[in-house]
């Protein structure tokens, strides 16, 4: 068999979440105007030639802009990815995704899930009718991975590049390739439908086997995520704290500037909600892991961005 030849017998699916890649615009070039999420994700592949020949499968698991992400949806999303991934005849999930929040969703998916077989997340940054999408390409480019033999794990996909769960971040508002995977660099590329790799496919984290707790919740735990910043002060934290207790917050997340350094009046306040009982982590700012030093005001959980770091304290609190 040529390599990226298709193989019929194992099955991959397509499932859809929407984003930008589903766009729809009322006229053609609209780059920014569009309505995301608007076309079905069985649309989206229509005479695409990777899938020629290829046992593929559609479903529509939301159809939303992934800014207004909510619970509901990623609890669908989690227990269709984990349905899938345990059918023998699945050789690889493909996710179309909106890019602002993409970066959660792969750290929540391979940290819930952990999975042995690709979970391939993709998406665009142009809407579909665009003068030039870029969503065909990455679609193939995904599928593509979610066919590659040995390939494991949560990734995300996009302008040929191959981003791990923990490390991929969305940079830049506008150009076709908006990610980055810092100094980790990507997993692999892809060109011409092959893959090529450089350093090994995601595994399993610490937080991995908490998917039945995920999917139970009916609700998440508060965790708030602040930042320090210059003119920082304490009353958001003591506003905070001041709540009812229905309302009370249980975890904070702050976003350290520099390497995680925080504002005095800032870190005397997120002391007191310490003590209160509050749980606090820290973050760089920059989304670089801090590095580690004796004076650092607060823990951080495994060197995480802000928005990651509150997907893990939320999934600490949840099993607490």
């Amino acid at each position: 068999m040529q390599v990226g030849e298709p193989t019929k017998a194992a099955r991959v699916v397509v499932l859809g979440m929407g984003g930008t890649i589903a766009g729809r615009a009322e006229r053609a070039g609209d780059n920014v105007g569009y309505d995301a999420g608007a076309v079905p994700v069985e649309d989206l592949a229509a005479g695409l030639p990777v899938l020629q020949g290829r046992n593929v499968s559609f479903e529509q698991v939301a159809q939303i802009n992934s800014k207004d992400m909510r619970l509901a949806d990623l609890q669908r999303l989690v227990d269709r990815a984990r349905v899938h991934l345990a059918d023998p005849s699945v050789q690889g999930i493909v996710v179309t995704h909106g890019t602002d929040t993409i970066e959660e969703t792969a750290y929540l998916l391979q940290t819930l899930l952990a999975p042995a077989k690709p979970l391939v997340l993709t998406c665009a940054m142009r809407p579909a009718p665009a003068g030039s999408p870029d969503g065909p390409q990455n679609l193939s480019d995904a599928v593509a991975v979610a066919t590659e033999p040995g390939a494991r794990g949560v990734v995300v996909v996009c302008a040929g590049r191959v981003h791990g769960p923990h490390e991929v971040a969305k940079q830049h508002p506008y150009r076709t390739d908006p990610f980055d995977s810092g100094d980790a660099g990507v997993i692999a590329q892809v060109e011409e439908g092959r893959v090529r790799r450089f350093r090994d496919w995601p595994v399993a984290a610490r937080r991995t086997g908490r998917a039945e707790a995920f999917l139970r919740a009916s609700a998440m735990p508060r965790v708030v995520w602040l930042s320090s910043h210059a003119d920082a002060q304490a009353w958001p934290v003591r506003a905070l704290l001041a709540a009812s207790p229905e309302q009370r917050v249980q975890g904070i997340v702050v976003s350290g500037t520099g390497n995680a350094s925080l504002h005095t009046e800032l870190d005397a306040a997120l002391r007191e909600a310490e003590a209160a009982g509050v749980r606090v982590v820290i973050a760089n700012r920059n989304g670089a892991p801090p590095v580690p030093y004796p004076q650092q005001p607060f823990a951080d959980i495994d060197g995480l961005s802000p928005p990651k770091a509150r997907w893990a304290l939320t999934l600490d609190l949840l099993e607490a």
